[in-house]
């Protein structure tokens, strides 16, 4: 099967190479089936390093263009001025301003971000779980990108399939947490089952940031990877169903 990512009309307008990939079109098998590019997942690496292979080739490159971090749910930021080569510094979100170089992020339910200034020539791929998200990682890679000579308004950006509203309850306590740190918050809370629950509207909040970091224009492609096991990977179905590991799908975007 060939690989058919998700694009988004905002990024196509921007003259950028992009994907969100799915789970769809790799070798691995079993619970990681097929395109799994988690290295830290208990895949057999072979078919990790070909799942990888495969998707920098769609872009016209070779894994060793990859810039990926290891993610910590962080606001940290890495420039990346040529492929890693395998390495991956820790942080969760990666920009360039270099032809060839393929920005990705990896998620299973968390939000992945594609941003792009096409004057500037500048690209970056951010991964902001609800953590991430709360703690600055937007910003931080908008003000990355700035750096490179990216403006904020003239920026687009697209939120990948992420975990949805109806499937991201959360204890009432999470939503004190996020009124705590922004009163404003509160709208992207809703009443769960129980008293004591809510659910959390993720991909909106994630908007909110954008709209909050001077962003131009932004869109979530409308995807809940809990909810559509044939396309994404999702860290909270495979707890509901008790699976011992789960996938890491692989959000991406190059100049070229």
């Amino acid at each position: 099967m060939s690989l058919t990512p998700i694009t988004h009309a905002l990024l196509e307008g921007a003259g950028v190479r992009h994907g969100f990939f799915t789970r769809q079109g790799g070798v691995s098998t079993g619970l990681y089936d097929s395109l799994n590019v988690g290295v830290g997942s208990n895949d057999d690496p072979a078919a990790v390093a070909e799942n990888r292979a495969r998707l920098a080739g769609w872009f016209g490159g070779t894994a060793d263009d990859l810039a990926s971090c290891y993610q910590i749910h962080s606001a940290v930021v890495r420039v990346a001025e040529a492929g890693w080569k395998g390495e991956r510094p820790e942080g969760d979100a990666t920009v360039t301003a270099v032809p060839g170089v393929i920005c990705g992020v990896l998620t299973a339910d968390c939000a992945p971000i594609l941003l792009a200034d096409a004057e500037a020539g500048v690209v970056g791929a951010a991964h902001a779980g609800w953590k991430g998200a709360l703690g600055g990682i937007v910003h931080s890679t908008v003000a990355a990108m700035e750096a490179l000579g990216a403006r904020p308004d003239r920026m687009v950006a697209v939120v990948g399939p992420c975990i949805g509203l109806e499937s991201y309850e959360v204890g009432a306590d999470f939503q004190e947490r996020f009124e705590h740190h922004d009163a404003g918050s509160a709208r992207f809370f809703s009443p769960g089952v129980a008293p004591d629950k809510r659910l959390f509207d993720l991909p909106a909040f994630v908007l909110w940031r954008l709209e909050q970091a001077g962003v131009g224009d932004a869109a979530w492609t409308g995807h809940d990877t809990r909810i559509d096991g044939a396309r994404f990977f999702s860290n909270r179905r495979a707890h509901l169903d008790g699976e011992a590991d789960f996938g890491r799908m692989m959000s991406a975007i190059s100049l070229g």
